[in-house]
């Protein structure tokens, strides 16, 4: 068993700067993380890191804007917590040495972004993230944090309270990759989560292999709610083949938009009569579909991304890695032809549940990043805000789990802070398969002291690894597939309410042969076939959790269309649609946004680009 006062699990942006935060309020921090840092996926963030640092820009329009891009469900005090807090993050890792990309002065570039009302996305190329986590993982070193990397956590060690709110967190248990160990990392003041998103329930993501939405099923299992699932953005443009990422940086940049007729659609038909290409990123991913959709696409599958007029020196200047992607897995020179592009998975909006400080309704138990939910996105987040997100709301939750003196927070989580109960009409009964007492089911147990609670979680991880090692069954693949195939057909950027039912139904006959899953290899060192099978009971619970949520929400808000609900419904859905698994059974209910701020009330407004 591993001490140490915080466990961060997950070493990305989110995980370093919260294991930073910890270690400068004095804290013994440890980060725990299934891929060495480095390699995290924040690495793949090309565009940028917004913050209010022009003086003619303010940290009120930055909070203004990033209200109105969430289409007014975002909860005004953890948007402008964030943009009050983003300008001095974004400053502190230029003190780190962040190569930040220049103007000839030598002030730091700032180029506009989707939905944004002044050009306030700071970068490095069209590499930010990788030099992001690179600058923070230096700073992690430099200070002896200590880092379990390729170590999975498959399990928390939290009280078996009836509420959740009454329980408690003391640690977590992890698979050593390397050497097919299994042990615990017990935490004296808290465990942040840090996991990032839950790209893998699609088969057209921008994720990582690695973005399973662990942390979102362990906390969602040990009780904490999950909150706006069903906000998943497609960002507008990725590589048809892969999936690859191309930064929304080109379009920053003045990058254009064309249909097969050549036509610059986001103007041609109205999507966005002012902002164009630069709307926000669910009315672009929209405009691309439509197009398609109506025979305008090209190949009937994607449209045209152009950056060629910004002439070769800019572009080897500022988006020297996009040629290279572009080359690499498609066969185009950005410099002499169009690049192809289309909507994919790209981002959770979604979360567990917490407040402006990280923390879950479970007392101890921390979460930051994309797999947390502090509303500040809603339910459409813009570009660039995702990076300078980790960097505040990473920072609080390490500063407020290593005891750190932060204000009280004004979001309330938990089952308590419900509204109205929720209910939906499934076409199958959702949660978990067979006997909802079993261990493999509901974490945590009734022990005397937090030491004997982690030595029993992990007693229950190695029963559970090692009747998957013994027993010949069905391959996680099979499973995976079939739920990533369900979520790309019918839970993408157009919804309607028969799709919706029939991924419900394809999870539910996952979830059945997950129940049957064996692993082929019987080794213990780097078992990566063993660790992709207890990813998969995760991708099924973030995949049921997001169609549910896509179901109960009966509007058109951000991200989220529906076909029978055309318009956005302020009366009926300005609330934030939750999860809670009580005994293996998803409970919904609903909470109301907050809208009023630290310095002014938002009022929804018609959102238009």
């Amino acid at each position: 068993m591993y001490k140490h006062d915080v466990i961060v699990v997950g070493a990305g942006g989110a995980g370093l700067r919260a294991a930073i935060a910890a270690h400068e309020e004095g804290a013994d921090v440890a980060l725990v993380s299934k891929l060495h840092p480095v390699r995290s996926h924040t690495g793949a963030a090309e565009g940028g890191i917004n913050a209010a640092l022009h003086p003619e820009d303010s940290w009120e329009l930055h909070a203004y804007d990033t209200m109105k891009g969430s289409d007014y469900l975002g909860d005004a005090p953890a948007i402008d917590t964030f943009a009050k807090q983003a300008p001095d993050e974004v400053i502190q890792l230029e003190h780190w040495g962040m190569p930040f990309s220049r103007e000839e002065d030598g002030t730091v570039s700032q180029r506009p972004f989707g939905g944004l009302s002044h050009p306030r996305t700071t970068y490095a190329g069209a590499e930010t993230g990788h030099h992001l986590l690179h600058t923070m993982y230096e700073q992690v070193v430099k200070r002896g944090i200590e880092v379990y990397d390729e170590w999975y956590v498959s399990r928390l060690a939290v009280t078996d309270h009836d509420r959740p709110e009454d329980r408690e967190c003391y640690g977590a248990v992890g698979y050593d990759i390397k050497t097919g160990e299994i042990d615990g990392f017990y935490a004296r003041d808290g465990v942040i989560l840090a996991t990032g998103g839950n790209g893998q329930a699609f088969d057209h993501t921008t994720n990582a292999i690695a973005n399973t939405g662990d942390g979102q099923a362990l906390a969602y299992r040990a009780g904490a709610p999950l909150e706006d699932m069903e906000f998943v953005q497609f960002h507008p443009t990725t590589l048809p083949s892969t999936g690859v990422l191309i930064s929304e940086g080109v379009r920053g940049e003045g990058g254009i938009l064309y249909n097969d007729e050549e036509e610059r659609f986001m103007f041609e038909y109205g999507y966005a009569n002012n902002e164009g290409e630069l709307a926000s990123r669910d009315v672009v991913s929209r405009a691309e579909l439509t197009e398609v959709n109506e025979g305008r696409g090209i190949e009937d599958e994607y449209v045209h991304l152009d950056m060629r007029h910004l002439g070769e020196e800019r572009i080897l200047d500022r988006l020297e890695n996009i040629l290279h992607l572009a080359e690499d897995f498609e066969g185009t020179d950005g410099l002499d032809e169009p690049m192809p592009v289309k909507p994919g998975q790209h981002y959770q909006m979604g979360g567990i549940e917490v407040n402006e400080n990280g923390q879950t309704c479970i007392d101890g138990l921390y979460a930051a990043g994309e797999c947390a939910c502090v509303s500040m996105h809603g339910s459409n987040r813009l570009g660039g805000n995702a990076l300078p997100e980790l960097l505040v709301f990473g920072s609080r939750a390490g500063q407020h789990a290593a005891g750190g003196d932060l204000t009280d927070p004004e979001i309330p989580t938990g089952p308590s802070a419900e509204s109205e109960d929720g209910e939906v009409d499934t076409p199958v009964e959702p949660g978990s398969v067979g006997d909802r007492s079993d261990p493999v089911v509901a974490d945590g147990g009734a022990v005397a002291t937090p030491e004997e609670l982690l030595e029993e979680a992990i007693r229950k991880e190695r029963e559970r690894v090692d009747t998957m090692l013994e027993r010949d069954g069905v391959n996680h693949a099979e499973v995976r597939e079939k739920v990533q195939k369900t979520m790309t057909e019918n839970v993408n950027v157009f919804r309607e309410e028969s799709n919706i039912k029939q991924a419900l139904k394809d999870i539910r006959e996952a979830r059945e042969q997950y129940q049957h899953v064996g692993v082929a290899d019987k080794s213990r060192t780097y078992n990566t076939d063993l660790i992709h099978t207890i990813e998969t009971r995760n991708v099924i619970d973030n995949a049921e959790a997001i169609a549910l949520g896509a179901l109960a929400r009966e509007e058109f808000r951000g991200a989220h269309w529906r076909k029978e609900y055309q318009e956005r419904r302020d009366d009926e859905w300005l609330k934030h649609t939750m999860l809670s698994w009580n005994g293996g059974t998803p409970n919904l209910y609903y909470k109301p946004v907050i809208l009023e701020g630290h310095e002014q009330t938002y009022e929804p407004k018609e959102r238009s680009y």
